[in-house]
């Protein structure tokens, strides 16, 4: 099982762009990638890290009334243009279930860091669970051509 720790985070949040996810989980890494490329080349990736408040990234999974939602993000306290695509996301205070990690790409990382999270720490969490809402993976630096990050889940304890 890989290396956890629970953390205590405080409040913070993301605004962002996203995106429905297809309902068949096997073409979700491919739309998610999709997804990036469209964002990066439309610009609006570049207008969400002008205004970003510090230099993360974020890839944010929320379900909304019964949709799988993708988000990209950076953590902000300014406001996006209302449109469809656009949101801004409240993650609680509280205790977070973080896992680090590297690869050769942020897309990489950040299906890493899930398949992690969601197939082994949590399925066979005892102490510890998590109860729905956003979660996110967060690319925190570049390094010798690695991508380096974290996933951060709230979680409540049992």
């Amino acid at each position: 099982m890989p290396d956890y720790e629970i953390q205590t985070k405080e409040a913070f949040t993301v605004i962002a762009y996203g995106t429905k996810l297809p309902d068949d989980y096997a073409q979700i890494p491919a739309a998610k990638a999709a997804w990036w490329e469209t964002i990066m080349e439309d610009g609006r990736w570049d207008q969400l890290k002008h205004l970003a408040d510090n230099d993360l990234e974020f890839a944010v999974n929320e379900a909304i009334n019964g949709e799988m939602r993708y988000y990209s993000g950076v953590q902000s306290s300014a406001e996006l243009p209302d449109g469809k695509d656009s949101r801004t996301i409240q993650f609680p205070a509280g205790d977070y279930l973080v896992i680090a990690g590297s690869a050769g790409s942020a897309g990489q990382l950040f299906g890493q860091l899930e398949g992690a999270a969601f197939g082994q720490v949590l399925a066979n969490a005892t102490d510890f669970a998590y109860v729905g809402g956003p979660n996110t993976s967060v690319k925190t630096s570049e390094t010798n051509g690695k991508i380096n990050g974290e996933i951060w889940i709230p979680i409540v304890r049992k």
